[in-house]
């Protein structure tokens, strides 16, 4: 099902919705379209023009995105929760009943190459499918596809309980790629159907923190898979596998009655394709007022066109595109390489803990991203134009604490507390990334360009995360000398990375201060084109965001104004 909804099929319905009657004549006091700019019934003076924008106060066009919030940030955290359990699991079945013989490396019969190899592959593959699953997404309904990818996860992670050999680790690592592909884009994409690009960034930390409560989570409850071995025949890890996986079957098939399909303009019929017969109908995320609230304020996506091949093209050749994906790659490389080795650096920090001791030092480490997450993602969002100073300054709290675990060697527990900094510093730099593309490409080249861009910034940048899963820790030789100074020189890599990342971020800031980020006049020229109207961004968000919000409109602000009004 293709979206090309042009004003001149939505906006005579929206105009006789708004203003009372068939005919368009009598205005209405609910935002609807200003009286001067009506007076004439005919449709073609109707389809020639849109309604007229109209403004709404900063309070009303708020409640309406909070409202949106409650739909769509519980469903979305859910979701990345299980996804993000089910992808990582794997790490911490490393270090589980490990004492027995149990973990999954003992069971499977498994080389440190072996493992390396399997925890790549899923990125092999999320890499090749990413772009081509958040294309099909913005052809097809976001809603139903959305539910398939977490469906499909649920069933390729409940197979992860059955694995007997390395062969088979490494098949259902590939295939859990190929399903996942497109999840992380495909939310960031989604968002930009529903709120301005710079709004998100609290929105996609708000749900990205389930992926840092997942991490502690398989941590904490990993201590109590471990309790179930040998439970009916299965181990530990087993257990694990097979629960987090029915888990997610469950929540893809809720998902259809849950999640709204895109918007529409107040008046158009949602179209209806072959598969929807067979699925529930989407629920509305706006009815009434609030619905026409936001179509005047973000009404850049109620008349977003069918996009082509040509504003494909351009978006892929768009030098925009490789700074973001530098700056990517070195933050979920070593987010990644975190999350799925986080509990092998602590058993070689100190080889005396335990398998669950491990396991709940491993939480802490997710607790602090989750906190820096909450903590500067909303800031950055209401300072907008200094996206990169929010994200370099969180790597360089990483990079401090790759040091400190890398040259703390007399005390333990102070490089355990590098890993914490680690942790603080990895929040908020995956969700400003996506967000500071989400601004860059939606004005430049329209929902094509958010939809690839996103793809392919997440899809090209876990290259990093091959790289920490098989080029570093456990899949390099130079570090398998047991010791201090053991994956030292990964660590090393890790910080160059970073570095990298930094790099990139200020190169982004000074060749947009030089070159800018206009629609592009390429697509704006093609009569086809998903961004053929120049002004398609000049709605109610539009207008705001050309100033930054800043703290003018914070609680204590609010507070001071009162009292002087009084």
């Amino acid at each position: 099902m293709a979206y090309d909804r042009g004003p001149a099929h939505a906006d005579d319905k929206l105009v006789r919705i708004l203003t009372g009657d068939g005919e368009g004549n009598t205005p209405r006091q609910d935002g609807g379209v200003p009286a001067e700019h009506q007076g004439n019934s005919s449709s073609s003076n109707v389809n020639t023009r849109a309604p007229p924008i109209q403004e709404y106060s900063v309070e009303r066009v708020e409640k309406v995105y909070r409202k949106l919030d409650l739909r769509i940030i519980p469903a979305f955290w859910a979701l990345y929760f299980l996804s993000s359990a089910i992808r990582s699991n794997i790490g911490i079945a490393q270090t589980m009943n490990t004492s027995a013989g149990h973990d999954l490396a003992s069971v499977l019969r498994l080389s440190p190459r072996d493992t390396s190899t399997a925890l790549a592959l899923f990125y092999v593959s999320y890499v090749l499918f990413d772009l081509p699953s958040n294309l099909v997404m913005s052809r097809l309904s976001p809603r139903v596809w959305m539910a398939r990818i977490v469906l499909a996860v649920g069933v390729v992670g409940t197979c992860f309980a059955a694995v007997n050999d390395a062969w088979s680790l490494k098949l259902l690592r590939f295939l859990l790629g190929v399903v996942t592909a497109g999840m992380w884009p495909g939310m960031a994409y989604y968002l930009t159907l529903f709120y301005p690009p710079s709004r998100t960034g609290k929105r996609i930390g708000m749900y990205f923190t389930a992926s840092q409560v997942s991490a502690a989570v398989v941590g904490l409850v990993s201590a109590g898979f471990q309790k179930m071995d040998g439970l009916r025949g299965l181990v530990g890890f087993r257990w694990m596998f097979l629960i987090y996986g029915l888990c997610g079957v469950v929540l893809g098939v809720s998902l259809l009655w849950w999640l709204p399909d895109r918007p529409l303009a107040p008046g158009e019929e949602r179209p209806r394709s072959w598969y929807a017969r067979f699925l529930p109908p989407s629920p509305e995320a706006l009815k009434g007022e609030d619905a026409v609230v936001h179509y005047h304020d973000l009404r850049r996506v109620y008349h977003a066109r069918a996009w082509n091949l040509r504003d494909l093209w351009q978006v892929l050749i768009d030098w925009r595109l490789w700074p973001l994906v530098l700056m990517y790659f070195g933050v979920v490389g070593v987010g990644i390489g975190t999350q799925l080795y986080g509990s092998v650096i602590i058993s070689a920090i100190d080889p005396t803990f335990s398998g669950i001791e491990v396991s709940l030092l491993f939480a802490p480490i997710w607790m602090m991203d989750f906190f820096a997450i909450l903590l500067v993602t909303p800031i950055s969002d209401r300072f907008h134009r200094y996206r990169a100073i929010f994200f370099s300054a969180a790597v360089c709290i990483q990079i401090a604490g790759l040091l400190t675990v890398t040259f703390a060697l007399s005390n333990p527990w102070a490089r355990y507390g590098g890993l914490l900094i680690v942790g603080f510093g990895l929040g908020p730099t995956v969700p400003i990334c996506m967000t500071w593309t989400n601004e860059i490409f939606q004005r430049r080249h329209g929902e094509v360009g958010v939809a690839a861009a996103s793809a392919l910034v997440s899809g090209l940048g876990n290259l990093g995360s091959i790289t920490t899963t098989y080029a570093l820790y456990t899949g390099w030789p130079e570090d398998a000398t047991k010791g201090p100074h053991q994956y030292r020189k990964s660590n090393f890599t890790m910080i160059g990375i970073l570095c990298m990342s930094i790099a990139s971020s200020l190169a982004m800031t000074a060749l947009l201060q030089i070159f800018g980020n206009q629609p592009s006049k390429k697509i704006t020229g093609s009569s086809s084109s998903s961004a053929t109207d120049p002004d398609e961004y000049l709605d109610g968000a539009a207008r705001r965001e050309a100033h930054q919000r800043g703290f003018s409109r914070m609680w204590w602000n609010r507070a001071s104004k009162s009292s002087r009004d009084a």
